[in-house]
């Protein structure tokens, strides 16, 4: 019996441990300069990963162990392709010494005499310059993982990280869970959870690197899980905890307006939007004061007014911009696109129909997928929440988008990691020209695979 089920089983098995192989690669063995090395054992981990969940769409256990056992391969290494983690440690550390993390920045605390934490200078040569230089932008529940970190990680980074990183495996556990039940109630197949789970872009950015969006997204899907069961105060809550673990669900509030008058009326309705609003302000409360309020403005404000990586609608403005006035018009056209996005998000949510729950998924799969295209900053993990939305409709794009991120790991390649906007214009044609396909019905290139 056990030598016929393992001959049943031989090709999923190969396929689970080339994948343990490369992530075994991507967690110890690989600096993200190395763009071909990467860039081929990322695509190949998508193909095998893909190839196995359509193999065993019907086996919910044996994915479901693959995808834990490939996360327990980077469960005792640190991130291989991005430094933030410095930066996660060092705020969690602050917490433990009664530091408020959003009241200076890592240069002004070193610049005390008399400041003194666990191998500080190791967090802050670590998380470099521009993390150090500016205030912190992780809302509370990102801080209250990174002070559990600090705590149970007895002052070793690499302790911190496990830690951190184990609360992400239980996360993406929790969204297998619900993911799975969610999909049920809305009469589609479950092993579509994992299009998210088994993704190498969410085992390797979320997981890999600690990333927090992983938990944002548990939160998040909970948060529609328990709307779709008429539980509305349940929904309120976990919604907000989503927000105040990483602030981009806030887009996805307007969507949520017609849903719940049409099922809850419009006195709930209010009272689901009180709710959730007060569970923030109270998270919040703990940090607050009017200089924190502005540093915390003043970090968030970079993302739409100083930094620009990876983006799309907001490249093809920038270039206009040169033209036109000869030089970066970032702080401007940060600001325009802001509110152009928050109008046509406004839109989307009082013209489109809600009628049923798979409908209203679209539509915040649709606001969240504005707000990246016309964002001046788009890292690779700010995907999660679009893809792990796409897992509930008929919509593939993110799924391409995700597998072309890795596109963005070019600039590291390159000198003062300069991004190659030929290779950034490849990936957003590619991944609008198959949602143009998708929204016109026509024939999808990857649809096979992707059943």
């Amino acid at each position: 019996m056990f030598i016929r089920k393992l001959q049943l089983y031989r090709i999923p098995i190969l396929f689970v441990l080339s994948l343990l192989a490369f992530y075994f690669v991507f967690a110890y063995n690989l600096d993200r300069t190395d763009f071909f090395r990467l860039a081929g054992l990322y695509l190949a981990s998508f193909y095998l990963s893909f190839k196995l969940i359509q193999m065993q769409k019907h086996d919910f256990w044996f994915l479901a162990g693959a995808a834990l056992l490939l996360r327990l391969m980077f469960l005792f290494s640190l991130p291989q392709l991005s430094q933030d983690y410095f930066r996660f440690i060092w705020d969690g550390n602050l917490m433990l010494k009664g530091i408020n993390p959003f009241r200076f920045t890592p240069e002004e605390l070193m610049g005390q005499s008399t400041f003194s934490m666990p191998r500080a200078a190791e967090l802050f040569q670590g998380m470099g310059s521009l993390s150090a230089g500016n205030y912190s932008n992780y809302p509370p529940l990102s801080q209250l993982v990174y002070v559990i970190s600090a705590f149970l990680g007895l002052k070793s980074i690499l302790g911190s990280v496990i830690i951190i990183r184990f609360i992400l495996i239980v996360a993406d556990i929790g969204t297998l869970f619900f993911g799975r039940k969610l999909l049920k109630q809305i009469k589609l197949p479950e092993y579509r959870i994992f299009w998210f789970i088994l993704n190498p872009f969410v085992i390797i950015e979320l997981v890999g690197n600690l990333h927090l969006e992983g938990i944002m997204v548990f939160f998040l899907v909970f948060a529609i899980y328990l709307l779709q069961t008429r539980k509305w105060i349940g929904s309120a809550i976990f919604m907000a905890f989503s927000i105040l673990v990483k602030l981009l669900p806030l887009v996805l509030l307007p969507i949520l307006i017609k849903k719940l008058i049409r099922d809850f009326g419009m006195k709930k309705m209010v009272l689901y939007y009180l709710l959730l609003g007060t569970v923030i302000v109270l998270g919040f409360s703990p940090f607050y004061s009017a200089m924190i309020f502005s540093n915390f403005s003043e970090s968030i404000g970079l993302w739409f007014q100083k930094f620009e990586w990876n983006a799309s609608i907001y490249y093809v403005v920038r270039w206009i911009g040169f033209q036109v006035k000869g030089y970066n018009i970032i702080e401007t056209a940060g600001i325009a696109l802001s509110i152009v996005t928050f109008l046509l998000i406004f839109i989307l949510a009082f013209l489109r129909n809600v009628k049923s729950e798979r409908a209203m998924i679209t539509s915040m799969l649709f606001a969240v997928t504005i707000y990246l295209l016309f964002s001046t900053t788009l890292h690779p993990w700010y995907l999660a929440i679009p893809l792990a939305l796409s897992v509930f409709t008929e919509y593939r794009y993110v799924i391409i988008w995700s597998a072309l991120g890795i596109l963005s790991y070019f600039a590291y390649s390159q000198p003062n990691f300069q991004e190659n906007l030929w290779v950034i214009a490849v990936e957003y044609v590619l991944v609008m020209g198959y949602f143009i396909l998708e929204f016109g019905n026509k024939k999808r290139p990857f649809q096979k695979i992707l059943t």
